[in-house]
């Protein structure tokens, strides 16, 4: 087994070599050990990386990330967690697609103020509502 050390997983990657040593320190890879000062990782450790990356990019946390990984390093998806987010991310595509064609409506409005315009006073009563019930959620 060839070990890659960090500056080559970090190009072959695409991921800073910070951030590997973040990933590292909170569990989610592993080195195999260390030539000098570098860190040295399996070649599984990309196939590893592109899992985080995609955690990453559907709106998982490190946490929960960390939980999608075995005892041995490879991925063990949850199924039913993986349904839960795919609604989650509908749900939240639903609200931005709503915002946006509002927001592009506000934008090409012919009322003279955006404040007589009756879309743009749904949008604020929209947002205040949402703001009350969960904050910090659009």
């Amino acid at each position: 087994m060839k070990l890659l050390d960090i500056s080559e997983v970090a190009r072959q990657s695409g991921v800073a070599a910070s951030a590997l040593r973040h990933y590292e320190e909170k569990g989610l890879i592993h080195s195999a050990g260390r030539r000098g000062l570098k860190r040295l990782f399996g070649p599984e450790v990309l196939d590893q990386l592109a899992v985080i990356r995609l955690g990453k990019a559907a709106g998982f946390s490190l946490v929960e990330i960390k939980g999608m990984f075995g005892p041995d390093g490879r991925p063990s998806l949850s199924r039913s967690v993986l349904r839960t987010k795919a609604d989650d991310l509908d749900d939240q595509i639903a609200r931005l697609t709503s915002l946006r064609d509002m927001i592009r409506h506000v934008a090409n409005c012919p009322a003279p103020r955006h404040i007589e315009c009756p879309k743009f006073q749904k949008l604020i009563r929209i947002s205040a509502r949402r703001s009350a019930v969960k904050p910090g959620k659009f």
